[in-house]
């Protein structure tokens, strides 16, 4: 069943997630379907989506979901775990790493102020597992300023973000941007409305060829560019 048949049928705790959101989840979650990862969702809310995750990952899958309101304990069940702690918090998100190893999918469904986006961010993204998934969610509250936003305010995600896309490109900058372990680690970035889906992989080198049957009849094996790795912390 699709996610969006599973969100559209749900008879369970009540999910409040944007219709468009769907369709993208569920592009970059069906590879994990019916296997043993770890999903970490930073929110409980009401309880729904861990539901949700759980019906459409199988049961495989262990759910780990923060809240800092108490009551959120509630929503643990079986694949289900609850913790209580802020997402700013950096010694109690590095806890849950101690405590559940890294992340194959981490979701940032939180507070949505932007200072608690790029601390949770900056803390777990090393701990998510090299071919992994970092999203978040609800990314329009960058641009209000009761969270923190602002149009083209430098201390947003959004801004953070659009400077990432430099860094992922830090090996053709000549120079003028210093390749990172964020280069590195990343294998790409996709934007949606209000969401940004951060994509793990490491690329060995990156190099062109070029590949064919020239004009007179020969065939052709170049390599044209290549582009030695560097190693990061």
């Amino acid at each position: 069943m699709s996610l969006w048949s599973l969100f559209n049928a749900n008879d369970g705790k009540t999910v409040f997630k944007w219709t468009h959101y769907l369709p993208i989840y569920e592009h970059h979650f069906s590879r994990y379907v019916n296997r043993p990862i770890t999903l970490l969702e930073i929110g409980c809310l009401h309880g729904g989506s861990l539901q949700m995750w759980k019906r459409f990952l199988g049961p495989h899958v262990t759910i780990v979901s923060i809240d800092i309101d108490p009551n959120a304990r509630n929503h643990e069940e079986d694949q289900v775990h609850i913790r209580i702690g802020d997402q700013s918090d950096e010694s109690f998100l590095l806890s849950l790493v101690e405590e559940f190893g890294k992340f194959d999918i981490i979701i940032d469904d939180g507070s949505h102020v932007c200072e608690h986006q790029i601390k949770s961010f900056s803390v777990l993204y090393p701990h998510v597992t090299d071919l992994g998934l970092y999203a978040l969610e609800d990314l329009h509250t960058n641009y209000w300023p009761d969270y923190g936003g602002g149009y083209k305010k430098p201390s947003t995600f959004i801004e953070l973000a659009k400077n990432l896309i430099d860094e992922l490109n830090a090996y053709h900058t000549r120079g003028a941007n210093e390749v990172s372990e964020f280069t590195n680690s990343t294998y790409g970035m996709h934007f949606y409305d209000s969401m940004i889906v951060f994509e793990k992989g490491r690329l060995p080198r990156r190099h062109d060829l070029l590949i064919g049957t020239n004009s007179d009849g020969k065939k052709c094996w170049q390599e044209k560019q290549s582009v030695p790795y560097k190693k990061t912390r």
